[in-house]
């Protein structure tokens, strides 16, 4: 929104209030608003660029009518939506408020809701716009570059949520197995048990110092090493958690054993919840290659991973050779674009891994 003064000036205190305000009203009789967006089309979701939704300039300077439609946008309850849209200089972001000036609403047509695998208590729905009344954001054919920051913001959501979804699903099973006895004993004292909540505890415990790392890195962003570590770890975060956070809820739904496969345990939820983070806000291939595409564009961002596992250097010799073979493997790549892309999800899934273990190494807490 800080791409249009007026809009932001409009908008910001509204979106960032406390308060729920359900009802639909113009946004100056409100306590509080929500937002939402929408890009993906019938056509595709990542390559927006192909998007057919047209935006017409009308009279009044910066004010289009929308024609078209939208696959996926998620809570057609919202107040306002920031939607891309073909203009005549190419994709443009777009302010489409719920409610027009004039106290009218606006032409947005809730075609149906999804019936989707999980995450059902979120609306996502097919809309139609039709003569819809918007607002640019920034200059046509920036649109991309306007609504990548929200993306940004949301990859971090991802990261966040699959992170809580971990730690929900280890603390069903490490509470069930220290209070379920077979053979003889409890199932967390059993060596084989113990290996397998060993593991989970790990990855969550990785994920969990990444996605406060992360969290720490948006909060200085002003920072020039934080920045260019935001850059690459955040893709980074956002392939690697949110694509094992489906694998880990498993495991721990199977230390339930048949009760974990109830819907009274609560695990089948989170089963269903796990892949979402994945899917939205970029697909594991599509933030594999933003993570090449980072390292291509912006030299700092290789800086800034270098010096950032770096510093746990010497803490662990494990750590030592792994940030050793994934620069090895990353030089090994630099130069053969065939083969770096055929290799983007190998290379970020080792990123991910070793920035993991040198946050674990130095954070952890004393023996």
């Amino acid at each position: 929104l800080r791409a249009d003064e007026a809009i932001a000036k409009e908008w910001t205190p509204l979106l960032a209030s406390t308060a729920y305000d359900p009802g639909v009203r113009l946004p100056s009789s409100k306590r509080g608003a929500l937002a939402g967006m929408g890009m993906t089309e019938k056509q595709g979701g990542s390559d927006v660029r192909a998007n057919v939704t047209e935006a017409r300039p009308t009279s009044v300077d910066g004010e289009y009518t929308l024609h078209g439609h939208k696959w996926f946008t998620s809570a057609p309850m919202n107040d306002v939506f920031l939607v891309l849209a073909q203009a005549a200089g190419g994709v443009t972001c777009f302010v489409v408020p719920r409610v027009l000036p004039d106290g009218s609403r606006n032409r947005i047509d809730v075609v149906r809701l999804k019936d989707k695998l999980g995450n059902r208590s979120n609306a996502s729905s097919e809309l139609e716009l039709d003569g819809t009344v918007a607002q640019r954001l920034g200059d046509e054919g920036r649109g991309v570059r306007t609504i990548i920051e929200m993306v940004a913001a949301t990859r971090l959501d991802c990261v966040l949520g699959s992170t809580s979804l971990m730690r929900r699903a280890v603390n069903e099973a490490t509470w069930h197995t220290a209070h379920r006895s077979a053979f003889g004993s409890l199932l967390s004292e059993k060596p084989l048990m113990q290996n397998v909540l060993a593991d989970l505890a790990v990855e969550t415990e990785a994920a969990t110092v990444l996605a406060m790392r992360l969290a720490s890195a948006v909060d200085n962003v002003m920072d020039p090493h934080e920045a260019a570590l935001r850059r690459i770890a955040l893709p980074l975060a956002k392939f690697w958690v949110c694509k094992r956070t489906p694998y880990l809820v498993a495991e721990a739904l199977e230390c339930l054993g048949g009760n974990g496969y109830v819907e009274e345990s609560g695990l089948p939820l989170l089963y269903r919840e796990a892949p979402l983070n994945s899917v939205w806000e970029g697909s594991g291939n599509v933030n594999a290659l933003d993570v090449l595409r980072a390292l291509g564009r912006e030299p700092e961002v290789l800086d800034a991973w270098i010096t950032e596992v770096g510093r746990a250097r010497g803490g662990d010799p494990r750590l030592d050779r792994a940030i050793e073979d994934t620069l090895a493997l990353l030089g090994s790549l630099m130069g053969e674009p065939d083969r770096l892309e055929a290799n983007a999800r190998r290379l970020a899934g080792r990123m991910a891994a070793v920035l993991q273990g040198s946050l674990l190494v130095r954070f952890a807490p004393p023996s």
